[in-house]
């Protein structure tokens, strides 16, 4: 989709309300569903973290997504495809502040090159105990980006029709450092399986857009 296109369907879903958790549960794998029906998260003390969902364009000026390959690290979202975003640290003014400077020390793009759109639902992570409020955003720009080598691994551009291609919505059995030969739902991108939290959050983000379509 060419990116002037896409901003005009942007400003569409501002005032959209949000799907929300039935968004998520269509990417939600069984365990967690399970697991959130037993337990009342609000006990758990969750950390707080605050994530971007980055439409800009390429040279050629289609849109496309940002998305990130974390490192492989000691840590229940090892080498895990992610949005660009982080804890919440005690200078940060509120968590959209979060995810506009996490972005931009993962990769690169300053807070002021990014135009907020739409505060999405936020979703609670079981395994780390993370409560995540994801944004979208916009960055007018084609790349470079610039990464941070010791957080990331690659980045992960994918275009905006194949995020939106109901053929790249899979099911999968995966392994995790938590829990072994789990059914997701999933989306394969770039040759990625996006699973998790992340493509419950590009559930929503999807949702939103094709009711503007």
């Amino acid at each position: 989709m060419d990116f002037k296109d896409f901003c005009q369907l942007a400003l569409k879903i501002k005032n959209l309300p949000l799907p929300g958790t039935d968004s998520h549960h269509k990417m939600s794998p069984e365990l967690r569903i399970q697991w959130l029906k037993s337990n009342r998260v609000e006990q758990m003390n969750p950390k707080r973290a605050g994530v971007m969902a980055l439409f800009y364009p390429d040279f050629q000026e289609e849109t496309r997504l940002l998305l990130i390959l974390r490192k492989a690290y000691e840590g229940v979202h090892s080498n895990q495809i992610g949005f660009p975003g982080g804890k919440v640290e005690e200078f940060d003014k509120d968590l959209k502040d979060t995810a506009l400077r996490e972005t931009h020390e993962e990769v690169g793009v300053h807070p002021n090159e990014i135009e907020v759109i739409k505060e999405l639902s936020e979703i609670y992570i079981p395994p780390s105990n993370f409560m995540v409020q994801p944004y979208l955003g916009i960055y007018h720009r084609p790349k470079p980006f610039l990464i941070q080598e010791s957080e990331v691994e690659a980045l992960v551009e994918v275009y905006l029709r194949d995020f939106l291609d109901d053929s790249n919505h899979i099911e999968e059995t995966l392994s995790t450092s938590y829990a072994k030969n789990i059914h997701v739902p999933a989306y394969k991108l770039n040759g990625y399986t996006v699973w998790g939290a992340t493509a419950m959050m590009m559930s929503e983000i999807k949702e939103l857009l094709k009711q503007v379509l």
